[in-house]
């Protein structure tokens, strides 16, 4: 069955020639980020559906446009799920555009990155040649981790066509607690929970209260409930809200910036939203009003576009790949460096 990648190959190639820009989009659920206008849209969502899934080797390839419910769905039926949980905007989004964009749910300290769990992908480069890098296997490979560059580019290095990523079985139980206390308080208690074996799979601090989500089997959940005296039984929704920003915190038209902290950090703002055990702060302020980032980088993430310039250090090399693989700045204009 013809599935559209050719057709892409071939808008690429095209407008290439005749010097014509491209906007890549999927759901187009992370417009608000980034201004990825060009004069030509390509839109990837109709290139869906899953290619290969073998649940035994914990490996599933679907195509770009795929909708993360849809993986999300067929996973859940053999037990299994994303380990990186992406966020879907407006309860939306695309495979493609997750590993585009490279944001990872609430699980990410626990479960792994994005980058972490990338086996392999098909692009189309800004020359408009189908290449596919990587695999779809779990294997350390001699050379170049091509495939992962594609993590968090958006899209400035080609238009991803598949994507081959690790998944990871569903736990037998799970448990969200939660305990009133300061941001000083819930700091404090994630850095001493970080040095001992616990089940933590996420955690996030508002408005004066830390939600906990334990995962694994049901003795070692209460085990673990007894260990860390959390004895209030918060609710599970918390999670998909914090990571789809549905959450009461991110309401509104305020700015936005995400502070990415180091481990073990005392960061205890008390008008943020703590989470990934301490690691990410979400503030409703302007980057260059949040202050010292505590050894972190602050990225602007609403009230003006995205900002996600690579560091000085980087910066030539990401502009050597960049040109490498789109020498003529076909891909996404508006998100140029």
């Amino acid at each position: 069955m013809h599935d559209g990648a050719e057709a892409l190959r071939i808008l690429v190639a095209q407008c290439r020639r005749e010097a014509r820009s491209i906007g890549i989009v999927g759901h187009d659920s992370k417009g608000f980020l980034d201004d990825a206008a060009g004069d030509v849209r390509l839109d990837t969502a109709s290139h869906a559906g899953i290619v290969d899934y073998r649940p035994e080797e914990l490996v599933v390839t679907a195509r770009a446009g795929t909708p993360l419910a849809e993986l999300t769905q067929a996973l859940a039926e053999r037990g299994q799920l994303l380990p990186f949980d992406p966020p879907r905007y407006g309860h939306a989004g695309t495979l493609g555009g997750a590993i585009a964009s490279g944001l990872s749910g609430p699980a990410r300290p626990w479960r792994g990155s994005v980058r972490d769990a990338v086996l392999g992908v098909e692009i189309v480069n800004g020359l408009g040649e189908r290449l596919r890098f990587g695999g779809s296997v779990m294997k350390n490979v001699a050379g170049y981790d091509v495939s992962r560059l594609m993590v968090g580019a958006r899209g400035r290095l080609g238009v991803i066509l598949s994507a081959s990523v690790r998944v990871a079985p569903r736990p037998p139980a799970e448990a969200t607690l939660r305990l009133s206390c300061t941001a000083a308080r819930a700091s404090e208690l994630c850095r001493r929970w970080a040095r001992l074996p616990l089940p933590i799979t996420a955690t996030c601090w508002v408005d004066d209260v830390l939600h906990v989500r334990l995962s694994g089997s049901k003795a070692g959940i209460v085990s673990a409930q007894a260990s860390m005296q959390l004895h209030e039984t918060g609710d599970a929704a918390v999670w998909a809200q914090v990571r789809d920003h549905d959450h009461p915190f991110f309401a509104g038209d305020a700015p936005l910036t995400r502070l990415s902290l180091p481990r073990g950090n005392r960061f205890a703002a008390a008008d943020v939203l703590l989470e990934w055990g301490g690691c990410q702060a979400w503030l409703r302020r302007a980057a260059h009003e949040a202050g010292a980032a505590q050894d972190g980088f602050a990225t602007a993430f609403r009230g003006r576009r995205a900002q996600h310039e690579p560091l000085d250090g980087t910066a030539k090399y990401a502009r050597r790949v960049q040109q490498a693989f789109d020498p003529e700045g076909v891909f996404n204009p508006g998100l140029a460096t």
